[in-house]
């Protein structure tokens, strides 16, 4: 049964002015987990104990490549220190696109965080499938040069879907490599670029994507909307209550 966290990112003007505040307003929603991505000056010990608070589960963080790749050690031992195992990076610039050069990086820092007891992840975006790795997308590229014991798959399904591929091929493909998935929805505006909007209001197929992500044994489905058109906690309020509803058709989704 999937478990339901929130892409702190989504929220992250609200962080910035009440950091503890918010996060209990996300416990009060009736998410289960978070992920991060910046902790606004708290301390590890702070973290942990607003983390015990409210009873959210700290499912992951994302955490930049530059800091990854040149605080490693230090990331690890912040993370552990708040009860996370799962680092992810979540972006590439676009000078930092050499594929070959990223997939030597992830091993070394997927090396560090497996001595550490730590689990380093990578998180897409539509580039990874319109740029290529040799003759491959540079989303397959990347996962077929690092092995799985150094690096595993968080697929953000929207972008997946937003660049042309079929997001359940994709949760079916990596089954046993993808302990998270992003749940977004999308819809295009007249220019053809994308606008992140509240599950179910979108084009995404997002019971199909559920479904597929409980039989691939996903543990976490993770809410995030890069950018709301209202309010960012009635957007993640509302997205959670598409989900519930689902759920309560018999979705394989624990809320």
């Amino acid at each position: 049964m999937l478990k339901l966290g929130l892409q702190l990112y989504t929220l992250r003007e609200e962080l910035e002015q009440d950091f503890e505040g918010t996060l209990r307003k996300v416990a009060e929603l009736g998410y289960a987990g978070v992920e991060f991505f910046h902790y606004f000056g708290r301390s590890a010990e702070e973290v942990k104990a607003l983390l015990e608070e409210t009873g959210l589960a700290v499912l992951g963080a994302h955490r930049p490549y530059d800091a990854m790749l040149n605080d490693t050690v230090e990331e690890i031992r912040y993370n552990l220190a708040i009860g996370n195992r799962n680092l992810i990076i979540p972006f590439l610039t676009e000078e930092q696109r050499s594929y070959a050069e990223v997939a030597a990086n992830l091993r070394v820092i997927g090396e560090k965080c497996r001595e550490q007891g730590a689990v380093l992840s990578y998180h897409n975006h539509d580039f990874e499938f319109t740029d290529s790795y040799g003759e491959r997308t540079a989303f397959d590229g990347i996962f077929e040069e690092v092995p799985a014991d150094l690096l595993q798959v968080e697929m953000d399904t929207c972008w997946v879907h937003f660049a042309g591929f079929d997001p359940v091929a994709y949760i079916q493909k990596y089954a046993g490599r993808l302990p998270i998935i992003h749940l977004k929805d999308v819809k295009k505006r007249e220019d053809g670029s994308p606008e992140t909007v509240v599950l179910g209001e979108g084009e995404v197929n997002l019971p199909a994507i559920l479904e597929a992500a409980a039989e691939a044994g996903v543990e976490w489905a993770v809410v995030e909307q890069d950018f709301c058109s209202r309010s960012p906690l009635a957007s993640v309020e509302d997205s959670l209550n598409w989900v519930k509803a689902y759920a309560n058709q018999g979705g394989k989704v624990h809320v």
